[in-house]
C-alpha cells in the first residue's frame, strides 16, 4: 500500500477510520522552526466533524498528539510523527453490510485489491478521516511557508451550481486569503452563504449529498520554483491533490477554457513593475515550464457528491454473489466542499515546500 509521498519533504500517513489512532510521520522539515500549536489547533478545527449540520454528526476533537521530532516547542530535525486519536466511531454500522459493495465508495477495488483483508469500517484506510493528520502537516508546512512570505488560502467556488466569485489572480492579497480562514463556509461573496447552506440542507433532508468546486491560491511565491515534466509544479501539486478522496478533477489558471481562446488571448505578457517582472493577465496559473514565474499560483478542483447517502441504491452482494437493493446507514456528510477547503490548502502547502527544499 503506497503510504508515502515526497522528495525532499517526505509524508507517510498510517491508520484507518475506525482504528485506535490515525497519524502522520514528516521527515525533512527544517531543524530549530518553532511551531505555533495555537495555529495548528484552528487548522484542524476547520477540518473537524461534528461542528455543525452541513457536516457528518461523527464529533472527533482531531487534536494531535506529537510523538517524536519536536523539543521545547522547536522541530529537532529528526522525523516529527503525530497520531489523532478516534473517539466516536460506530463500527456497528458497518458490520450488517459489509458483504454490500457502497456505491461511489472504494470497497469493491479495495477488495479487489486486498483479497478482502482491508478494514471496511467507516472507509478503513480509504477514508477521508485520514486527511486530519495531512491537514496536521500542512499547518505546519504553511507557517514554515509564511516565514518565507508564502501564503496558501482557498474558498469554495461552487457547491452544486452555486458559483462563488473567481479570484483576481492577478492582484490575490495575503490577508485576502486569511481572512477565508476565518469563515464557516470560507466564499468572497458572502450573500451566496444561506443559499448554499439551504441547497446543502437539502439534500441531505432528501437523503442524498451535493459536491462543488474549491478554488486555491499561492500567493508571494517567488519566479523559478519547480522543474519540466516529472516534477512541474503541476505535476507535483495534482499528485496530492488526488491523493485526497472524492477530489475527481483539476485545472490550472484558465484550466479547459484555456482552448476558447486564441494564442494571442492565452498567453501572458510580461512587463516590468519596477525591477519585478509580472505578467498582464495569469492565464497560465502562475506557471510556465512546470515553473513558477512570480504570479500568483492558481488553481481549481473538483470534489463529487458524498457516496455516501441514505437514498436506496443498487449493488452488489459479494458473500452471496447477488444483486441487491441497498441503502447505507450511520453518518455522512451531505457535503463534503467546506470541509475539503483545509485539506486542499494543506496538501498544497505540503507540495510547495517539497518544491522550495528542492532549491536550497
Amino acid at each position: 500500500m503506497s503510504a508515502v509521498w515526497g522528495n525532499n519533504l517526505k509524508v507517510s500517513i498510517f491508520g484507518e477510520s475506525h482504528g485506535n489512532a490515525i497519524g502522520i510521520n514528516i521527515d525533512g522539515l527544517p531543524i530549530g522552526f518553532e511551531l505555533d500549536m495555537d495555529k495548528i489547533l484552528e487548522e484542524m478545527a476547520r477540518r473537524a466533524p461534528g461542528k455543525n449540520q452541513l457536516s457528518t454528526a461523527r464529533k472527533e476533537a482531531d487534536l494531535p498528539e506529537i510523538l517524536s521530532g519536536v523539543f521545547q516547542g522547536k522541530t529537532t530535525g529528526a522525523p516529527l510523527c503525530a497520531i489523532i486519536r478516534n473517539g466516536d466511531t460506530r463500527s456497528k454500522d458497518y458490520e450488517k453490510t459489509k458483504d454490500f459493495m457502497r456505491p461511489g465508495h472504494s470497497d469493491f477495488a479495495g477488495n479487489a485489491r486486498y483479497l478482502g483483508f482491508n478494514d471496511y469500517r467507516g472507509g478503513g484506510h480509504f477514508s477521508g478521516r485520514i486527511t486530519a493528520p495531512l491537514v496536521f502537516a500542512g499547518a505546519i508546512c504553511k507557517q514554515i511557508l509564511e516565514d518565507r512570505g508564502i501564503v496558501v488560502g482557498a474558498h469554495i467556488a461552487s457547491v452544486k451550481d452555486i458559483k462563488d466569485k473567481d479570484f483576481d489572480n492577478i492582484n490575490i492579497s495575503k490577508e485576502e486569503l486569511k481572512e477565508l480562514r476565518e469563515k464557516e463556509l470560507p466564499l468572497l461573496d458572502s450573500k451566496l452563504e444561506d443559499k448554499i447552506k439551504h441547497t446543502i440542507m437539502q439534500a441531505k433532508y432528501n437523503g442524498n449529498s451535493v459536491g462543488g468546486t474549491v478554488e486555491c491560491a499561492v500567493v508571494g511565491i517567488k519566479p523559478g520554483v519547480g522543474n519540466p515534466f516529472f516534477d512541474s509544479v503541476e505535476s507535483t501539486i495534482s499528485h496530492l491533490i488526488f491523493s485526497v478522496p472524492a477530489v475527481k478533477g483539476i485545472e490550472f489558471g484558465r484550466g479547459f477554457d484555456i482552448t476558447t481562446l486564441y494564442g494571442s488571448e492565452a498567453n501572458d505578457e510580461f512587463y516590468y513593475d519596477g525591477d519585478v517582472v509580472k505578467t498582464k493577465t495569469n492565464n497560465n496559473g502562475g506557471i510556465n515550464g512546470g515553473i513558477s514565474n512570480g504570479m500568483p499560483i492558481v488553481f481549481k478542483v473538483a470534489v463529487k457528491p458524498t457516496s455516501s447517502i441514505l437514498k436506496e441504491q443498487n449493488t452488489i452482494d459479494i458473500k452471496n454473489k447477488t444483486n441487491v437493493k441497498f441503502q447505507i446507514q450511520g453518518r455522512h456528510d451531505p457535503c463534503i466542499v467546506q470541509r475539503a477547503v483545509p485539506v486542499i490548502e494543506a496538501v498544497t502547502a505540503i507540495g510547495i515546500l517539497d518544491l522550495l527544499k528542492g532549491r536550497e
